[in-house]
């Protein structure tokens, strides 16, 4: 993600992981990344799949990402205007290690996961020997 916002607005303290945990801290931005693993989504997809967020917070969280290079926008010029987000490359190099995480909450801090598996070709999901 050369050339990006350096890890968001936080300090990362010369860590690529800070940097990389600042790029998806926010209430939203998880969830959000998660489901665009499983493909594009326009934008009242993606704010029904997050019930309780505004339009604001979801509109700002959002932009965050694109600046950060996890996600592109794209605006198809109809009225209204469709738009419509998706996982760049480097937003879907994030998958596989979100589901590392999601494995290691279960099994240390007893934390189910309450949203689908992502199961794409190509994502570079690994599977794991229990």
């Amino acid at each position: 993600m050369k050339g990006k916002r350096n890890g968001n607005k936080k300090k990362n303290f010369g860590c690529p992981v800070q940097g990389t945990i600042n790029v998806l801290s926010g209430k939203w931005k998880g969830f959000a990344v998660w489901h665009l693993g499983f493909g594009p989504k326009r934008f009242a997809e993606l704010r029904d799949l997050l019930p309780g967020v505004s339009e604001k917070v979801l509109t700002s969280q959002l932009r965050e990402l694109e600046s950060d290079g996890v996600v592109q926008r794209k605006v198809k010029p109809t009225v209204p205007p469709q738009v419509t987000y998706s996982l760049t490359k480097a937003g879907d190099e994030l998958i596989p290690m979100m589901s590392d995480l999601c494995h290691w909450a279960t099994k240390h801090l007893g934390i189910p996961p309450m949203l689908p598996m992502v199961r794409r070709a190509g994502s570079g999901l690994r599977r794991r020997a229990s």
